[in-house]
């Protein structure tokens, strides 16, 4: 073998190394898109189960809160086991979970067997989504690479949601409720075989380490008491008793769990992680950000389908420029931003944006036609969303030790899911008081109901700015060339 054949075969294997990579994440990503989009096509698909079924409407809330139970209650649990026995491993068992309880949702023909799967799919989505950022950063080490793999990320979970709306609608009038979930399972089928040969098998800390079993009963206790006592508070009433002792019963358990964490040998989860103050900040942003993007998706929904008149297709077609565009910054525009200015300016870029579209959101009017009132406030919030959402998960993976990655992971998706079940809820209910006080005063209905969106949008644009103020007040980012540094070292 002569000198250029050596060389050139080291080159030959890096490339064929990086190609794997990216096709890794491509089936990671179809892995996380098949959760995604399963949340909205349930809410879509609703009406149809539910006189399929024969729910209640007190009844039919189970099939959305059973899996929202499990999904938010695991998220913590199922990053640290990630780190205990390894990324991969609680990967495929997630998907494998996942795929199962969609086969056991497609075949069933009663309300306690649709609960009891959509109970199990939500644990198999927690473990997903909390080792999905880990094994992204077990396979991108290099800031460049890492960034434009977060931007891929970002847009599945996030322009997903919107993506599901869509092609729920069309599984559920092209064919039955129950396709919504059976064609989860060849695509689960096929990520858990490419998986198996294109994802690094990482290795675990689990002979090492012992589970902090007490630490984990209370954390996924009070999370789970926590969400069901948000996602029920409009209902229940918030002042009700309920309401009120779901609540404390939480935060007691939440204190039981920092003793634990403070006094355990092997704490489930290590409280110097919080020094990190990125990781802090991210999730304060990841809190406030989630709960104005919650409320902005579904009550822009409902104002289209209730004050427009707009079909469930009508309002999928709605959000595809919100997709497009959204597309467009995660996949290209977002990871030059953030290599040319770090973390801070495009995060709080995006967020303004993401502002802005919902305040234009809170002038709509009652006959308010599409390319004036509706495609603006989509396009500034599908451009928000693009640039913003892969500074957020980088600013929380960033400094974290490989080690952790997988408890990183699971908090700042715990702090998206908390705060667009909080969001969500409180934004839900400004919006259905005012409503209710304009109607009660004599008011016209839809403009009673518009004006209620209009307080909702409002409030979801304060929450935006919110997160700008505290991404610029508390982010401490690497500067971009003291990145590029340190890669060259």
């Amino acid at each position: 073998m002569d000198t250029a054949e050596r060389r050139d075969k080291p080159q030959a294997t890096a490339a064929q190394h990086d190609r794997k990579r990216w096709f890794a994440l491509a089936v990671l990503c179809l892995g996380v898109l098949m959760i995604v989009l399963d949340v909205t096509i349930v809410n879509v698909a609703l009406p149809t189960i539910r006189e399929s079924l024969h729910f209640s409407e007190s009844s039919l809330a189970w099939v959305v809160n059973a899996y929202l139970l499990t999904s938010g209650g695991f998220l913590l649990l199922g990053g640290r086991l990630g780190d205990l026995y390894g990324h991969r491993r609680l990967f495929l068992i997630g998907i494998a979970l996942f795929t199962l309880a969609s086969l056991l949702c497609g075949l069933a023909n009663s309300q306690p067997l649709l609960v009891a799967a959509r109970a199990v799919q939500g644990l198999g989505g927690a473990v997903v989504d909390a080792v999905a950022l880990s094994l992204i950063v077990d396979l991108f080490t290099e800031t460049g690479d890492r960034s434009k793999a977060m931007g891929v990320y970002g847009f599945v979970c996030s322009g997903g949601g919107s993506i599901g709306a869509l092609l729920g609608g069309v599984l559920t009038n092209a064919f039955d409720w129950h396709w919504i979930f059976l064609v989860n399972i060849p695509i689960g089928i096929a990520v858990v075989a490419l998986s198996l040969r294109l994802l690094p098998a990482t290795r675990g800390q689990g002979e090492d380490r012992q589970l902090d079993v007490a630490g984990a009963i209370t954390v996924t206790t009070a999370l789970m008491l926590a969400i069901y006592a948000i996602v029920n508070g409009n209902e229940a009433g918030w002042m009700s008793t309920q309401t009120l002792v779901l609540l404390a019963v939480s935060v007691a358990l939440l204190g039981i769990f920092l003793l634990i964490e403070a006094r355990v040998r092997v704490p489930l989860m290590p409280l110097g992680l919080f020094r990190l103050r990125n990781l802090a900040t991210a999730n304060v942003v990841g809190v406030l950000w989630a709960a104005a993007m919650f409320a902005w998706f579904f009550l822009s929904a409902l104002y289209l389908q209730l004050v427009l008149r707009y079909t469930p297709l009508q309002v999928g077609l709605a959000f595809l420029p919100t997709n497009l565009i959204m597309a467009a910054c995660s996949l290209g525009v977002s990871a030059r931003l953030v290599m040319r200015f770090g973390i801070k300016p495009p995060l709080a870029a995006g967020l303004l944006c993401a502002a802005a579209g919902l305040l234009l959101f809170a002038r709509a009017p009652v006959d308010g036609s599409f390319v004036v009132d509706v495609l603006p406030p989509m396009l500034l919030l599908g451009l928000g969303a693009g640039i913003a959402f892969n500074p957020v998960l980088m600013a929380a993976m960033n400094d974290v030790a490989p080690s952790e990655s997988g408890l990183a992971s699971g908090i700042v998706n715990t702090s998206f899911m908390m705060g667009g079940a909080l969001g969500l809820a409180i934004l839900a209910s400004m919006a259905g008081a005012r409503s209710d006080a304009l109607l009660a005063a004599g008011g016209e209905q839809l403009a009673a109901l518009n004006a209620g969106y209009h307080l909702a949008f409002l409030g979801g644009a304060l929450f935006a700015l919110l997160a700008v103020a505290a991404a610029l007040a508390f982010l401490r980012p690497r500067e971009p060339a003291a990145q590029s540094a340190a890669e060259s070292a």
